[in-house]
């Protein structure tokens, strides 16, 4: 199955870069690198934020004039907590240079929002113009990712272990969206199944399984498959 990898350094993205250029030499699955500036990140990096954000929207202009990414993202919102709320001001202005270029280059965008979705709404308008819309980790409910497609955007909503933790929105989201607008994920390292320090690849077949379960249909891995080509190429 392709995959697609999100990275917020040079260095990682390089990494994701070899193992993709590996992985077409071995005839296997697409791997698509990503880049962007995690919205967490003017939090993260403190006193050094200034700088390493302004190399950092370099390196993606960049790399996205050499065509080198499969997406722009992750990018968006990140309001969970009185900290990050603090640099609100730093990730609007990131997540419009992030959406700029993924427009200016027709890439897809990757989006991360936690209790931010009127933040997204608001971008809905330049949204419908983006070749496709990933939203990570889908937080938002039902009726959310309704309007968002009734506003005209080519939204994708993808979902990892959350649905297999009794996170009772997101199930009701898996098993209710059109199935042309579902992605997998694992979030890896970040999201681990329960009994499981870690996520990892391999946890995606645990994932389809309880796709599969919640919308009582089969055969969701070529769902995604083809869903996962609709949305990146």
């Amino acid at each position: 199955m392709i995959c697609a990898s999100s990275a917020t350094t040079i260095e990682e993205f390089e990494y994701c870069e070899r193992l993709s250029i590996q992985a077409k030499a071995d005839d296997a699955p697409p791997l698509l690198p990503c880049f962007a500036i995690h919205p967490q990140m003017p939090l993260v990096m403190g006193n050094g934020t200034q700088m390493f954000l302004q190399d950092s929207l370099s390196v993606l202009d960049t790399l996205a004039a050499q065509k080198r990414l499969g997406a722009v993202g992750e990018t968006g919102f990140d309001l969970f907590n009185a900290a990050f709320k603090e640099t609100e001001g730093i990730q609007d202005e990131l997540f419009a240079a992030h959406l700029e270029t993924a427009l200016r280059y027709d890439l897809p965008l990757v989006i991360h929002s936690r209790r931010a979705m009127h933040k997204v709404f608001a971008h809905a308008p330049a949204l419908k113009k983006c070749r496709a819309v990933i939203f990570h980790s889908w937080s938002g409910t039902a009726g959310e990712g309704e309007a968002l497609l009734m506003r005209g955007i080519n939204a994708f909503f993808s979902f990892g272990t959350v649905i297999m933790l009794n996170h009772k929105e997101a199930m009701r989201c898996c098993a209710a969206f059109p199935q042309d607008r579902l992605l997998t994920e694992t979030d890896a390292p970040f999201q681990p199944p329960r009994g499981k320090e870690f996520s990892s690849y391999a946890d995606i077949s645990a994932i389809l399984g309880a796709m599969e379960t919640l919308r009582a249909q089969s055969g969701m891995e070529k769902i995604i498959e083809t869903n996962l080509r609709a949305a990146f190429y």
